[in-house]
């Protein structure tokens, strides 16, 4: 029996590690390309580091003709904004489904979870038309507001609140603390890795939204990263070493994240799901 159940981990690994490795060579090979001049970059035999580092690749995007910068800057401000909101709102919902108690709380959040099943591609000709009337079509308003509410985000932030002992609460409503207060003084702070988990996922969303900026920004200085990528293939005439350099810029931030963040992210995809 235990040499069956080594052979199986030892399979099982090397399945993982076979699957990790294919997911990885792309991003390997665009992040050597990055650094190539154009001759290079599909020069056989394949060559991981090139002779001469091309750094010239990045100044080009960042600095060159292509406004990739302003679109930088503005997928920095849109992420930002938007990661901010939707921390809050999440936060705030949370606690009000988790911890007060009104009529019909329950039944709310279910109706409320049932809209998770709407395509949000169902929702794009009226959140346009909307956005259109409120003024706000053409702006980075029309990516930070509906990025600022997330069901899954209130969800999870129910969960994780709900494990957390009624009796802090109720302490703290004796000594006078409005709900407010209680929310963001105490309660909150206990949610450290729930929140941690969701600034990452919100930051990969909003920082990945094509989709919504396709649809909603037609004004190129109000381009994202995603557009502006999709942009600037088509203005570099396809040059690979550029647009794998701009590629590298693009992913570089959610990587960045998620090294920081990464080691609250497991717990806290996983500490709501005990207690419903």
């Amino acid at each position: 029996m235990e040499k069956k159940k080594t052979v199986s981990k030892v399979i099982a690994t090397v399945f993982i590690w076979i699957f990790v490795i294919l997911c990885i060579v792309p991003f390997i090979w665009m992040l050597s390309a990055s650094v190539k001049s154009e001759a290079e970059v599909f020069a056989v035999p394949f060559q991981l580091i090139p002779n001469e580092l091309k750094l010239d690749n990045y100044i080009e995007v960042l600095s060159g003709k292509y406004s990739y910068l302003l679109m930088y800057w503005n997928s920095i401000k849109v992420t930002a904004l938007s990661v901010i909101l939707s921390i809050l709102t999440t936060c705030l919902a949370g606690y009000g489904f988790a911890k007060m108690k009104f009529p019909g709380r329950d039944k709310i959040f279910l109706i409320y979870l049932a809209t998770m099943m709407i395509p949000p591609q169902l929702l794009m000709v009226p959140k346009f038309l909307m956005f259109k009337e409120m003024g706000i079509y053409n702006t980075h308003w029309a990516l930070i507001l509906p990025a600022a509410f997330s069901i899954y985000g209130v969800f999870m932030m129910r969960q994780y609140m709900m494990q957390i002992s009624e009796e802090l609460s109720e302490a703290a409503r004796i000594d006078g603390a409005g709900d407010l207060r209680i929310c963001f003084q105490i309660i909150v702070p206990l949610c450290k890795p729930a929140i941690i988990t969701l600034l990452i996922l919100f930051f990969t969303w909003s920082w990945n939204d094509y989709d919504n900026a396709l649809f909603y920004i037609n004004s190129k200085e109000l381009y994202t990263v995603n557009l502006g990528l999709v942009n600037f293939m088509d203005e570099t005439g396809m040059q690979y070493s550029l647009i794998m350099a701009a590629g590298v810029l693009t992913i570089l931030p959610i990587f960045v994240v998620f090294l920081i963040a990464q080691k609250y992210f497991v717990g806290g995809l996983t500490a709501g799901s005990v207690k419903g």
